[in-house]
């Protein structure tokens, strides 16, 4: 049984990754997977990476920051499951504060009030314990800090 895996020289697998990081921002360890499926060696992984970082193609903080924009504008996820999502990734710490910094505390808040609204008006529950239960799960599942959920269920439930 043969498998027929195109290889590629350094220059076609760097070209291949420049359109791969300009169709939208990616993270080091997003590059390294694809290099890895490409089977390039260790060797031409790093010249390839050095090369995107150097051309701007590849750049961690940018990456951090245009994910923390969209999962928050666009999926209204909360800093628990950004950070989560972004250590998966590979970022480090310091570059997952730069990318926090993206998301406006009122901002946070209002959107974390909008959805536990939209969400109260759904939930058919008649018991108000269980009403609030099954809020507090949604809210926490979307990624929003405990305190912030709880403080938020009360003003919204008294």
């Amino acid at each position: 049984m043969q498998h027929n895996q195109k290889s590629y020289t350094v220059e076609e697998a760097l070209q291949k990754l420049m359109h791969y990081c300009a169709y939208r921002d990616r993270s080091q360890k997003e590059v390294e997977d694809k290099l890895d499926n490409m089977k390039m060696i260790p060797e031409a992984k790093e010249q390839i990476i050095i090369s995107l970082m150097q051309e701007g193609f590849l750049n961690e903080e940018r990456f951090a920051r245009s994910f923390v924009r969209g999962k928050f504008r666009i999926k209204k996820w909360g800093r628990v499951k950004i950070i989560q999502e972004l250590k998966k990734r590979g970022i480090s710490s310091p570059i997952i504060k730069l990318g926090l910094s993206e998301i406006k505390e009122s901002d946070y808040r209002q959107t974390l009030y909008e959805l536990a609204e939209k969400k109260l008006e759904k939930i058919k529950e008649p018991n108000a314990y269980k009403k609030k239960g099954k809020l507090a799960d949604h809210l926490l599942r979307k990624g929003y800090e405990s305190t912030l959920v709880f403080d938020c269920i009360n003003d919204l439930t008294d």
